[in-house]
């Protein structure tokens, strides 16, 4: 699973990827890797981390190339759009949420039931 943020330590994302870690054991259960990607630094993405006691590996995706090759991109310039894709064993993208403005973090329960399913 892909989560797509826009930044480190801002209210919503930092709230966004507590809440996985909170269901950490949830996210385990399905088997699926879970990496979170933005556009901030290798160095920003260590401090998060350690700040939170994030459990996922974090992506710096400073030149945009993957959020442009899965449109994950924010509608504020130079932002990924706060998304999740989960992919299946074959590569294929099997769930897309995708939020140009994302003033809403995605639901853990709606996420986990879209690892599920593409299994």
């Amino acid at each position: 699973m892909l989560l797509f943020y826009p930044g480190d330590e801002t209210p919503i994302c930092t709230a966004q990827l507590c809440s996985v870690r909170d269901r950490w054991e949830d996210y385990v259960a399905t088997s699926a890797e879970v990496v979170g990607i933005s556009s901030d630094s290798v160095e920003s993405h260590r401090k998060f981390a350690e700040h939170h006691k994030l459990p996922l590996r974090l992506l710096s995706d400073v030149d945009g190339k993957v959020s442009n090759s899965y449109g994950a991109r924010s509608l504020i310039p130079g932002k990924v759009a706060r998304s999740v894709f989960v992919i299946d064993g074959k590569g294929i993208v099997r769930y897309a949420n995708v939020r140009p403005l994302g003033l809403f973090k995605p639901k853990d329960d709606k996420t986990i039931e879209a690892i599920r399913a593409a299994m």
